[in-house]
């Protein structure tokens, strides 16, 4: 478990206030930096010390002058900036969460049935850890909520005229704005998967007056990914990652890699477009 740690300035003007060991001696800073520097606050290695210690301070139990309880204190809290940033690489063996917080488990070598422990990939709450999926997948991986993008051509109703083989599952900046999508012409239409039905997927496209398309997708439609969500990664898929690793107490599994890079590989070749994914999004202790 980690937290960022809460800025604590005392008025200065006010009477001297007792020591606080889990008080930063500066203001928090922002999650990134200008110079695209991720901070990552504090951690500490044991909730139960971190509670404990916050209920006393609450009740005025305990103001900084017992060692027995101030020293185990200071030496719960870790500054996770502190730690030298590595490169890692692996296989994914399983992932917990969404992109903001979330975790994916892998090791470090490519046998996946290994009883080895794998370390965990720690992504930063505030969503800034920077993270892409790339790949191919089968359209089965499709679900609502995504964004797709694709060429097509749809009447005046905005139901498409031919079968879709081939889409790209994508996450556009937040700024994006997509083309009005026009009737009876092959465009490229961007839209939000609202409901998937068998083979045929209802877009929501954000501009013109054909706000809503019905589509079909071929039997053997394949997606290119191209976007930045934890549901798109699965286990088999290769992970290169950049992060500060903490082996100690506290940690997961054989360490916490807290991550400021994460790409993922979906698996090549034609094997994994057959296959897909396997379903299963399982949690790391």
């Amino acid at each position: 478990m980690f937290v960022a740690a809460t800025a604590w300035v005392g008025g200065t003007s006010a009477q001297a206030t007792p020591y606080n060991p889990y008080a930063d001696a500066h203001e928090a800073l922002p999650p990134v930096a200008a110079d695209g520097t991720i901070h990552w606050g504090t951690f500490y290695k044991s909730a139960q010390v971190q509670k404990s210690y916050e209920r006393l301070w609450n009740l005025g139990a305990c103001r900084g002058s017992n060692r027995a309880i101030t020293v185990p204190v200071a030496e719960n809290k870790l500054v996770i900036d502190r730690l030298p940033e590595a490169e890692f690489k692996g296989i994914v063996r399983a992932t917990a969460g969404q992109a903001a917080g979330g975790m994916i488990a892998f090791v470090e070598q490519a046998d996946t049935a290994s009883p080895a422990e794998p370390l965990v990939a720690q992504f930063h709450p505030a969503g800034v850890t920077r993270f892409s999926v790339a790949g191919r997948a089968p359209a089965s991986l499709l679900a609502v909520g995504m964004v797709v993008r694709l060429r097509a051509e749809v009447d005046q109703r905005g139901r498409g005229t031919e079968p879709v083989a081939a889409f790209e599952i994508v996450t556009p900046p937040a700024d994006f704005r997509p083309d009005a999508v026009r009737p009876d012409r092959v465009d490229t239409i961007v839209g939000t998967v609202v409901s998937l039905r068998k083979d045929l997927i209802v877009l929501r496209v954000d501009a013109g007056s054909l706000r809503r398309l019905t589509l079909q997708l071929a039997p053997d439609a394949v997606a290119t990914i191209d976007a930045a969500r934890l549901d798109l990664v699965a286990p088999g898929d290769s992970i290169e990652a950049k992060g500060r690793l903490w082996a100690g107490d506290g940690s997961m599994a054989a360490g916490t890699v807290f991550v400021s890079d994460v790409i993922v590989s979906k698996r090549s070749g034609d094997d994994a477009v057959a296959s897909g994914p396997e379903p299963r999004t399982v949690g790391v202790r």
